[in-house]
């Protein structure tokens, strides 16, 4: 700790020894990773706290699968590097989820007997082509409970490895100073996007108790001349920034050519001439009863 200005307190858990070796391996020449017993590191703070009273701030922060990382190089330099040791890992059972695991909805190769996996945990399903699809997206596991037997089970047989291990960022230490390690990810458009919300907080504060400040000065001006501007548009009263837009809401409003669609009108064809109807045969009475008469 007197060679190192710069420390980050990381979490280790469910690292095996081989994954271990290939975290120092890669650091190796830029930090230092140790890892040892809690109760003897906070021991050897404690008895520096004459000399080194800063360091106190550690302890709080020294609990459970901790280690600690030392360099001398730049925080948001090592950051990264630290983050490249995660790897994907099966969920077993029993452990607690790093995060939320969503089961999206797909045609699976599983066999319609394997069902009943799926009842277990409430997931609709339907048996397409000789597989069981699942139908809706469903949430498995969840962020800080543990993962059950049918959960890991189903997960093992989609040969799905949802959560990563690796090192886990939780406090750092640079010269003295000791804060949350989220705020390394913190960049410049963070800080300017930051600091906007607040000069805005304060204008609306301002604006809404009648307190002038600095952030609403701008607000207050803009306000005062759209008052005046409306005032001037309403009456003969008039100034120098208030000509353009009086000249233009003076001027004549020029209506926009109207389009007339014309209709084509389409005759219909004339109706088809009718057949004249046939001619009946007339007869005189002398032919119609000529044997009659005779």
């Amino acid at each position: 700790m007197e060679e190192y200005p710069r420390i980050i307190l990381v979490t280790c858990d469910n690292i095996g020894s081989k994954h271990m070796q290939k975290i120092r391996s890669s650091l190796r020449g830029r930090a230092v990773v140790l890892m040892g017993k809690n109760t003897l590191i906070r021991k050897a703070i404690k008895n520096s706290k004459d000399e080194h009273p800063e360091w106190q701030d550690l302890l709080q922060h020294i609990r459970g699968n901790v280690g600690l990382v030392f360099t001398k190089e730049d925080l948001g330099i090592i950051h990264p590097k630290l983050l490249e040791s995660r790897v994907p890992a099966q969920a077993k059972i029993g452990i607690v989820a790093p995060q939320d695991v969503i089961l999206p909805a797909q045609v699976t190769t599983l066999e319609p007997t394997k069902t009943n996996f799926f009842a277990a945990l409430d997931i609709a399903t339907k048996i397409t082509r000789g597989c069981v699809e699942i139908l809706n997206d469903v949430k498995l596991c969840i962020e800080g409970k543990k993962v059950g037997s049918s959960e890991a089970a189903l997960l093992q047989m989609l040969d799905m490895r949802p959560f990563t291990y690796g090192l886990k960022l939780t406090t750092c230490y640079d010269d003295g100073l000791v804060f949350d390690a989220k705020l390394l990810g913190v960049t410049k458009d963070n800080v300017y996007k930051a600091f906007a919300e607040g000069v805005g907080n304060v204008a609306a504060l301002s604006l809404a108790a009648g307190f002038p400040t600095l952030p609403a000065f701008p607000h207050v001006v803009s306000g005062g001349f759209r008052n005046l501007l409306a005032i001037s548009l309403s009456t003969e009263y008039s100034f120098k920034q208030a000509e353009g837009v009086k000249s233009r809401a003076a001027a004549p409003v020029v209506a926009a050519p109207v389009v007339v669609e014309k209709k084509v009108e389409t005759k219909a064809p004339p109706p088809a001439a009718k057949p004249p109807p046939p001619k009946k045969e007339t007869t005189t009475e002398e032919e119609e009863f000529g044997d009659i008469f005779s």
